[in-house]
């Protein structure tokens, strides 16, 4: 049993940043992978970045790469997103999720958060 709860979503510009937190509470163990998938209008969901419990290896979407920075905040128990040079194609649902290993399918995600919404205007 763990909750999951993003915040930080909104409206952004164009070629702006912003940062989305996920803070885990219940039966969390550090040893997760904390992941981060999104859902833009008319797609399905798909996988954005993930980090390891263990040394906080990070893997990235090739759409987000370069632009997006996972991390992890232990003592505060929070997973965090930062966004940079965002663009329209970014907009979407953004969820935080876990798992007990390293993947990038949603179906290997042990729980969910309800997602928070990142608008990005052009």
């Amino acid at each position: 049993q763990v909750q999951l709860v993003e915040s930080g979503g909104g409206l952004v510009q164009a070629g702006g940043s912003l940062r989305l937190s996920c803070a885990a509470s219940g039966r969390t163990f550090s040893n997760y992978f904390m992941a981060w998938f999104r859902q833009a209008p008319g797609k399905e969901r798909e996988f954005v970045a993930i980090i390891s419990g263990s040394d906080s290896r990070t893997y990235y979407a090739v759409s987000v790469k370069g632009r997006f920075t996972i991390s992890r905040d232990y003592p505060k128990n929070t997973v965090t997103l930062q966004m940079n040079s965002l663009n329209p194609e970014d907009t979407a649902v953004y969820y935080c999720a876990t798992s007990r290993f390293l993947s990038s399918r949603r179906g290997d995600m042990d729980y969910w958060g309800k997602g928070t919404l990142v608008t990005v205007s052009s």
